[in-house]
C-alpha cells in the first residue's frame, strides 16, 4: 500500500469509492429515505458531486491510497489561509481494505499537508450514525467540540 497525490485519472475511482463508503452515512441518503428523490436525483448523484467539488476546490490536497496499482481509499483537504483551520471534507477506505492502517496513513498525510500549508488546526465532521468515524477520529487525535442537527423541509408543503 502506498499513499500518493491525486491525479486526474483517479476521479472515477474516487467517485466509486465515495458511493460505496458513504452508503448508510450520508445526509443526502437520510433525506432520500425520509422524502424520496429530490429534483429527480438520488443521494448518490449529490454525494458524487461532493467529491467532484473537492477535486475542483483543491486537487493538490487530495491523497490516494493505492494497493496493487488500484485506488482503495482517499482523503480530501481544504486549507483556509485566513482562519488557519484546515477542513477534511471526505475520507473513505473501501470496506474490504479497512483495519489495515490505510485510514490512519491517509489522515497522517492530510494532517502533514495542512500543517505544511500553515494551518493551526484541522477539523472533520461525521454523522451520529457513522460508527467508524465516531471511533476513528478520536483515536487519531480529534476532539469533539460540538454536535449539529440537520433539518430538512420540503418547500412544496409550505
Amino acid at each position: 500500500m502506498r499513499i500518493r497525490p491525486y491525479i486526474p485519472e483517479d476521479r472515477d475511482a474516487l467517485v466509486r469509492i465515495t458511493l460505496i463508503c458513504f452508503d448508510g452515512v450520508s445526509i443526502d441518503q437520510n433525506i432520500e429515505k425520509k422524502f424520496g428523490k429530490v429534483g429527480g436525483r438520488d443521494w448518490k448523484f449529490r454525494k458524487a458531486r461532493h467529491i467532484i467539488q473537492d477535486i475542483e476546490a483543491n486537487p493538490e490536497g487530495i491523497f490516494v491510497a493505492e494497493e496493487d496499482g488500484e485506488p482503495v481509499g482517499y482523503i480530501t483537504t481544504r486549507p483556509d489561509h485566513e482562519t488557519k483551520i484546515g477542513w477534511i471534507p471526505n475520507l473513505a477506505v473501501l470496506p474490504e481494505h479497512r483495519r489495515k492502517g490505510i485510514g490512519k496513513a491517509l489522515m497522517e498525510r492530510a494532517l502533514d499537508y495542512l500543517k505544511e500549508k500553515g494551518m493551526e488546526m484541522a477539523k472533520i465532521e461525521t454523522l451520529e450514525q457513522n460508527e467508524v468515524g465516531k471511533r476513528f477520529y478520536p483515536k487519531v487525535g480529534f476532539v469533539e467540540v460540538a454536535r449539529q442537527i440537520h433539518y430538512v423541509m420540503p418547500l412544496g408543503e409550505r
